[in-house]
């Protein structure tokens, strides 16, 4: 329902001429006055307007009594009234009131003198203003036709930027092979090589346990062999001694304790370390080399192989596919730049420049004129200042002359030229207020009118943004439609559209598309939906078909090494009988000890046969210890160290070999039934960062389009720069700072004629004064006074 004020109904056409049709002050104060008395609320404004009428009458009261009251007061002191008379009483508080009036009517000099330079200063701040809006206006327009230019480019530039993503992509589909290949590889590889790697040490352990098997039964051979040997030489050894110690000096009671006590010895003679028991390596060394006959190395590399080119293979599969998807692409790329045809801000900006060029053919064609009449105006106002300024250098010479020269001393009828010239000028200063005050409240009247209003019709309702609301009620600027702008802007004027909240977008640098609200016309969300645009790169993306055939990671054959390996016996072997055996002394005694203790024997024996074959048996055990015992002890320790070192690998050989079968069986499984969802995944993962680029950039041109495209803030400045700076800054302060300095030294004018008048009685010379009877002199001089005044009595 239309709420429009019906006495304003037919202002349609007159407001909406002057809201179209920029330039002079006067239309835009009568369109402000329209539109604040059409609006709900036209009450304040007339209590206001009536503030102002009473104020105005009372200022041309002052204009019209002014004058008046000075042509009476003239007439009045004319005829010896009103203070006319050249005889001044004679009074105790006399010099108290010279005083007093002085000092008032100094006091209010200077506060006229103060208006008078508030007067001079706004006078000449206006008009050096006004000589400064050719370049104000000439600044704002290039900023807006700067603003309106670069818009196409702007579009342009925000669609081009498809580039960007597209060129990411088609560096991504470039390298699909690391992309997505890398990413299967690295999905699989947690999985696959710990098991393969166990493989690989499972066949390394194999043939370094075939090795160790084969060193082992070598050094054993030759261990058994050298045992035997020495067996023999122990046993000859022992048989020949005993065959000495029968010799017939053993029978002599000297000898026969030391040749018992060897006899005794001889059965320590003995190897004591047996190999005979120990079975031959020979079967299981058999067994490793029948297992080794397959190289389960060469398996595990051809299944890395197998892995290392899944990268390959999926870039061999998606080459046509990227061939296609380039395509698509570059078709996007075409739909997206057709976007910026169809967006409508060239069509609105259109009729922008045209209405600029149209504001600034009237400005340039009417600002001559309104200099020259400001011209006019400034000198009015100089001329003004200049006759308060005038009145003012009276008052000041007239007190500067009566008080430097008063002599509190001379009578009134004897005071001096200086201080009659005061007395004289404070007059003249009285006269001159009384005829040039009502010009002066005049130009006040009439600049305190026009300032005013303006200043509360215009500029304080655009600072507080009632001006704004005002102009957005409904109905008010055109009784057909709710929202003018709307209607003007988008053809839709019921669109919530205002001049208030336009005027805050662009004040917040927001862009034309958002302030104007011209998604009613063009939406462009709706042009740049992504699933719209995606949807047919999604379409591409389910084509890309990946298929990584089924990754062996062992062969049969392999895996039939890997069970007969665990069932082989290699951790069944004896090693306690191997290393019990190996840690023994290949001799019960220590063979240098006994030789020893047998030559410390024969030492006791007398010399002969006994003695001599003693030492030599001595020396063979040496002999025999040396070249026998040693190497058997060395080889026996190397026997021991091997296999200790192969106890140790073949330890739990079972299990371990049992654990890399189940995992090696369980990752097989993965990778048969999981193998193909990776690869998907890995694909969609891939299509998802593709169509990130494309949601980004999409979702970026949305949000510049809507919100930073065609930032408006050069309007605003521009409507700043019209309202508040020129008409309210440049315009409408400084009148106001004039009237009110004009003014206030205006109305002062009258306490200062009344002091003025007051105080020249105390600075003239009068022609009469008071006489008193007592005083000879004073009765001479006043009879010499009355003589004077009755040849004329001369009155100002």
């Amino acid at each position: 329902m239309k709420a429009a004020v019906p006495h304003c109904t037919g202002l349609k056409g007159a407001l909406t001429e002057r809201l179209l049709l920029p330039g002079t002050l006067l239309g835009t104060l009568s369109l402000t006055v329209y539109a604040l008395q059409c609006s709900r609320r036209p009450y304040k404004i007339i209590y206001y307007e009536i503030g102002i009428i009473i104020c105005a009458a009372l200022g041309l009261l002052f204009v019209v009594l002014m004058p008046l009251v000075g042509f009476f007061f003239c007439l009045c002191r004319c005829c010896n009234k009103c203070g006319g008379e050249m005889h001044q009483r004679q009074k105790r508080s006399g010099p108290f009131l010279k005083k007093c009036y002085t000092i008032s009517l100094l006091v209010i000099c200077v506060f006229i003198s103060i208006g008078i330079i508030y007067g001079f200063a706004a006078n000449q701040y206006m008009r050096t203003r006004v000589e400064e809006t050719r370049k104000l206006s000439d600044s704002n327009f290039n900023d807006l036709r700067t603003l309106l230019n670069v818009v196409p480019g702007q579009i342009d530039y925000i669609l081009d930027q498809f580039t960007h993503p597209k060129e990411k992509a088609f560096d991504d589909l470039d390298n699909i092979n690391s992309l997505v290949g890398d990413g299967i590889y690295e999905h699989l590889k947690p999985k696959v090589l710990p098991v393969l790697k166990d493989i690989k040490d499972l066949a390394k352990d194999m043939k370094a346990n075939r090795d160790t098997l084969v060193q082992v039964n070598t050094v054993l051979t030759d261990v058994k062999h050298s045992s035997a040997y020495l067996r023999t030489s122990l046993r000859d050894v022992k048989t020949s001694m005993e065959q000495t110690l029968t010799d017939p000096q053993c029978s002599f009671p000297a000898v026969a304790p030391t040749c018992n006590s060897i006899r005794k010895s001889l059965s320590v003679l003995d190897d004591s370390a047996n190999f005979d028991h120990l079975p031959s390596l020979d079967g299981h060394i058999t067994q490793l080399d029948g297992l080794l006959q397959t190289d389960l190395s060469s398996l595990v590399q051809k299944a890395n192989e197998s892995l290392s080119n899944i990268p390959e293979e999926v870039q061999n599969q998606t080459r046509d596919f990227i061939t296609e998807f380039k395509k698509t692409l570059n078709s996007i790329q075409s739909d997206v730049k057709n976007i910026s045809t169809k967006i409508p801000i060239q069509k609105t900006l259109s009729s922008f420049v045209r209405y600029i060029n149209n504001s600034e053919d009237y400005i340039l064609h009417y600002l001559p004129t309104m200099e020259e009449c400001d011209s006019y105006r400034w000198l009015v106002c100089l001329v003004v200042c200049c006759l308060l300024t005038l009145i003012l250098t009276f008052y000041l010479l007239g007190l500067l002359c009566g008080t430097l020269g008063y002599d509190q001393n001379a009578t009134p009828t004897r005071r001096g030229c200086v201080s009659n010239t005061g007395g004289l000028l404070l007059m003249v200063g009285a006269g001159f207020s009384f005829f040039f005050s009502w010009m002066a409240m005049t130009t006040v009247v009439l600049t305190f009118v026009a300032g005013g209003n303006m200043e509360k019709l215009v500029c304080e309702p655009y600072r507080n943004k009632k001006l704004f609301q005002v102009l957005d009620t409904p109905y008010l600027l055109n009784e057909d439609w709710k929202y003018y702008l709307s209607g003007l802007v988008l053809n839709k004027p019921d669109v919530n559209l205002t001049f208030e909240q336009v005027y805050s977008d662009c004040k917040e640098n927001k862009g034309l598309y958002a302030t104007l609200k011209l998604d009613h016309i063009y939406n462009v969300s709706e042009q740049l939906n992504i699933t719209k645009h995606t949807g047919d790169i999604n379409s591409n993306l389910e084509n890309m078909n990946i298929r990584i055939e089924d990754i062996e990671l062992l062969d049969k054959t392999g895996m039939k090494t890997l069970m007969d390996l665990r069932s082989s016996g290699i951790d069944d072997i004896d090693y306690a009988a191997y290393l019990n055996a190996t840690e023994r002394s290949p001799t019960r005694v220590n063979l240098i000890s006994f030789a020893n203790d047998i030559q410390r024997k024969a030492n006791q024996l007398p010399s002969g046969r006994l003695k001599t074959s003693l030492k030599s048996h001595a020396d063979t055990l040496i002999n025999i210890h040396q070249n026998q015992v040693i190497p058997l002890q060395n080889s026996m320790s190397t026997m021991n160290k091997q296999m200790k070192t192969l106890h140790y690998r073949t330890s739990g050989l079972k299990v371990r070999v049992s654990t890399t079968i189940f995992f090696l069986n369980s990752t097989q499984d993965f990778l048969t039934s999981q193998l193909s969802k990776i690869v998907v995944e890995e694909s969609k993962q891939f299509g998802s960062k593709i169509i990130s680029y494309f949601e980004w950039y999409l979702q970026w041109v949305e949000m510049t389009i809507t919100q930073q495209f065609a930032a408006c803030k050069p309007a605003a400045t521009a409507v700043d720069s019209a309202v508040n700076v020129f008409l309210c800054s440049y315009i409408v302060d400084p009148l106001n700072l004039f009237w009110f300095g004009m003014g206030k030294a205006t109305m002062l004018l009258l306490p200062a004629v009344i002091f003025a008048v007051k105080l020249a009685k105390y600075f003239r010379r009068m022609y009469s004064e008071d006489v008193y009877e007592d005083d000879p002199v004073n009765n001479m001089r006043h009879a010499n006074s009355r003589a004077r005044a009755e040849q004329g009595t001369q009155t100002i």
